[in-house]
């Protein structure tokens, strides 16, 4: 039996996540997002975790253009450990986040290339997150992850919610 999520281990995983679809260089709705979290297992292999996150996402403007818009958060929450196999190679966990940060509209430029106007200023945001995450793990101190995300950001004017997927890795300390 493998020693892993006992109380008192902790993790530092290192997110690349898709947002609101699959992003590529020329996508006008979607997004990425790139975080660091740090994890301190309790008893059942429940986590809390907190950590910080670079959210990008683009809203179409015009026949062809797109206006970036850009989070900057921190997240504090408790992930419930659902299911794991008898080998403790896999383990899945839901969890349910508090976070706050900052969001720029098009880095704080209200004049667009064509003369318009950007009516959204940047704004401190808050909200929540729950979160669905499988963790694969390589040996005792290194795991691959897959996550899926929602997002719920308020004190904005630009959109509310995000869903995010992705990947990572968790580096058991």
């Amino acid at each position: 039996m493998a020693q892993r999520c006992l109380p008192g281990m902790s993790a530092v995983e290192i997110k690349a996540d898709m947002a609101d679809g699959f992003y590529t260089g020329n996508s006008r709705n979607c997004g990425y997002s790139f975080g660091v979290f740090y994890s301190v297992y309790k008893g059942g292999a429940n986590t809390w975790s907190f950590g910080g996150e670079y959210l990008q996402t683009y809203k179409p403007y015009g026949a062809k253009g797109r206006i970036p818009v850009a989070q900057f958060t921190g997240e504090f929450g408790y992930n419930l450990h659902l299911l794991s196999d008898y080998s403790q190679t896999f383990h899945l966990y839901g969890g349910v986040s508090a976070l706050g940060g900052y969001e720029t509209v098009n880095w704080g430029k209200h004049l667009l290339p064509d003369g318009s106007t950007i009516k959204a200023d940047d704004a401190f945001i808050y909200g929540g997150v729950l979160t669905l995450q499988a963790d694969f793990y390589l040996s005792d101190k290194i795991a691959l992850t897959a996550n899926v995300k929602e997002r719920f950001v308020f004190g904005n004017s630009i959109g509310h919610f995000h869903t995010q997927y992705g990947l990572g890795a968790k580096f058991i300390l």
